[in-house]
């Protein structure tokens, strides 16, 4: 599989959780904390859930952190992925 980027993960957002007015998903986010984007814990609940169904892998309950960023749960997700290969 190839590797899952912030691309996609923008879109799982935006289908899961929608998108804050006020921010722009479409500049530099890779390290900006989920919180700041307008995420909060139900949104990325969500969102991962929405990502393990259909990449058909499993991300550990860290993956749900809003102090977390983009770039931390897309290393997440791609190391689940090799895994489950």
């Amino acid at each position: 599989m190839a590797a899952f980027g912030v691309k996609e993960l923008v879109d799982v957002l935006r289908a899961s959780a929608g998108e804050d007015e006020d921010v722009n998903l479409e500049g530099d986010i890779l390290d900006v904390d989920f919180e700041s984007l307008g995420y909060d814990s139900l949104a990325l609940f969500n969102t991962v859930r929405w990502i393990e169904r259909d990449l058909g892998v499993t991300l550990s309950d860290e993956a749900i952190d809003v102090e977390g960023t983009p770039r931390a749960l897309l290393d997440e997700i791609n190391k689940a992925s090799t895994q489950s290969v």
